[in-house]
């Protein structure tokens, strides 16, 4: 990942820990204000039915408290002229025997008012109780909630803000000193490879003909390890990416069995090309593609034992796509490790413990920057097969 990319990471990070600060803090400050309103609505409306029911229990001989309004087939109370709307004859019906008691809240003339209808001994009493303070309570709450709400909202973005960036301050400079070392360590690199590079190009001019193809591989090697090297610089430095550039992906290939043929030999593994000759062009990073290759055929060739065979075919599955399969006779892997073995450091799951390594991580990373896809696909002791596919750079 390039300097610029990291921040851009690290950046959305650090508000992505301050926004679920803020998430959580103001989703426990509304649970509680929640719990709040509840407590003082489920308090109001309780307080409001005892009031009713003492009122109805006294009688209209009593004065009821303020607020509150009571009506027996005798009379009413207080005295004077009631709110418009009040009694309501159709709530007699809702308490047919004696005993019955029926509560309910009801708008009358834009004001709310909890009523309690009781019929005690065949007589209907019906009380009122007008809810203008409490709702003027809950209205205060509502707002002092509100106000709460924004507060820890913001003190939880600026602290959520502080707490995120010190989370992330170690990955930072992790990341810088990891940036660091790259370049370092590439840099020193880049001088003695060019000197071995080079001693190598003389050998290659000097050397006899039986020599000549071993010196060449070597000078081939020494000069895709520097282009290695060099990708590592540029990438620890804030340049941009190798530009994608059509490449021969048949070329590549016998180029990379070419490279792995001495050892092939000296394992005793055949080692060849299927392809038809025709141009296989690709969109991509020459130096990333071959290393993809040089990856594949060294998982072949480390667990294919001596005898077997290891093939690679290029075809055109469509007109869109270029294919490229690695197909070794080897030990193989259980079906249920074909996604497994592109994670770093992966082991195996038939027990016998093989960790799976790197490159094939790497490999996939570099094939997914492509845009390209890469599948595996092998039994145990019947070998494996490697399948990746990439778009043409000429489609027709």
């Amino acid at each position: 990942m390039r300097p610029d990319a990291e921040e851009r990471a690290l950046r959305r990070a650090r508000w992505a820990i301050t926004a679920q600060i803020g998430v959580v803090v103001s989703l426990l400050v509304a649970v509680a204000g929640g719990i709040a309103y509840g407590m003082l609505l489920s308090g109001q409306h309780a307080d409001a039915d005892r009031t009713l029911a003492r009122t109805i229990q006294l009688g209209p001989g009593t004065t009821p408290p303020g607020c509150v309004w009571l009506f027996t087939p005798a009379g009413h109370a207080p005295a004077g002229t009631p709110p418009a709307g009040m009694p309501l004859p159709a709530l007699t019906a809702t308490v047919p025997s004696p005993g019955d008691v029926h509560t309910e809240r009801r708008s009358i003339g834009g004001m709310t008012y909890t009523i309690r209808v009781e019929n005690r001994g065949g007589v209907v009493s019906q009380a009122y109780f007008e809810e203008v303070y409490q709702i003027q309570d809950r209205s205060s709450l509502l707002f002092g909630l509100g106000v709460a709400e924004v507060l820890a909202l913001l003190a939880a973005l600026v602290c959520g803000r502080v707490l995120a960036c010190r989370a992330i301050r170690p990955l930072a400079d992790a990341l810088r000193r990891q940036r660091t070392f790259v370049a370092d360590a590439s840099h020193e690199l880049r001088a003695p490879l060019t000197r071995l590079h080079t001693r190598a190009q003389l050998l290659a001019r000097r050397a006899s003909s039986r020599d000549a193809a071993d010196l060449d591989q070597l000078v081939r090697g020494t000069r895709e390890l520097g282009e290695v090297v060099e990708d590592l610089l540029l990438s620890a430095q804030a340049c941009d990416r190798p530009s994608l550039e059509p490449v021969e992906l048949g070329s590549l290939a016998e180029e990379a069995v070419a490279a792995e043929a001495v050892r092939a030999d000296q394992s005793q593994v055949r080692l060849a090309v299927t392809r038809e000759r025709r141009p296989y062009v690709v969109q991509g990073v020459p130096t990333a593609l071959r290393r993809v290759l040089s990856a594949l055929l060294d998982n072949a060739l480390g667990h294919t034992p001596p005898g077997g065979s290891i093939e690679v075919w290029l075809g055109l599955p469509d007109e869109r796509h270029v294919e490229l399969r690695v197909r070794d006779t080897g030990v193989g892997f259980p079906a249920a490790d074909a996604e497994r073995i592109f994670e770093r450091f992966a082991r195996g799951s038939d027990g016998d413990g093989r960790r799976f390594g790197l490159g094939l991580a790497l490999v996939r990373e570099v094939v997914t920057g492509h845009g390209g896809t890469i599948a595996a696909a092998g039994r145990p002791g019947a070998g494996a097969t490697f399948t990746l596919r990439l778009l043409r750079a000429d489609p027709v």
